[in-house]
């Protein structure tokens, strides 16, 4: 079977979508579910831009592993067209996605947008995780419903 590729969409691929990445490849290795990947990706994004620290120190705490290596990406043409669903944290990034295929978002799969810490304190970034995987149990049953 081929893979099939997630991919997260935040507006600088250094907080959201990289935690949201994290946290859907440990829930999938939990489950055991193989034959999808997941990656992340920025509407505004530099390349090249490391995890907000805020971001790896959620993580870590709540340990789920993630790439140390990771850097931002720029969303790309190629990025959509080989990805299984394009997943925004917020409605405005589907709205704004909405000529690409198989694009949703948090709020369409769960009712619930992911606001962006980016600048806050630790405590947003952790609020910002602990929602991600509160919403993680739904993406799955919904995009990955084979896998059930």
């Amino acid at each position: 079977m081929k893979h099939r590729k997630v991919l997260f969409v935040c507006t600088g691929n250094t907080c959201r979508s990289p935690m949201a990445e994290a946290a859907l490849r440990a829930e999938l290795k939990q489950r055991r579910i193989r034959w999808y990947t997941v990656s992340s990706a920025g509407l505004s994004a530099a390349n090249g831009q490391p995890m907000s620290a805020n971001s790896r120190r959620a993580l870590q705490e709540a340990h789920i592993p993630f790439d140390e290596n990771f850097t931002s990406k720029q969303l790309t043409p190629a990025m959509a067209e080989e990805a299984f669903c394009i997943v925004c944290m917020t409605e405005s990034q589907r709205e704004a996605l909405q000529d690409l295929p198989h694009v949703t978002s948090f709020y369409a799969l769960c009712k619930h947008e992911i606001l962006d810490p980016y600048g806050q304190d630790i405590d947003a970034y952790r609020v910002a995780l602990r929602e991600i995987r509160e919403c993680l149990p739904e993406i799955i049953r919904v995009l990955l419903p084979k896998v059930e």
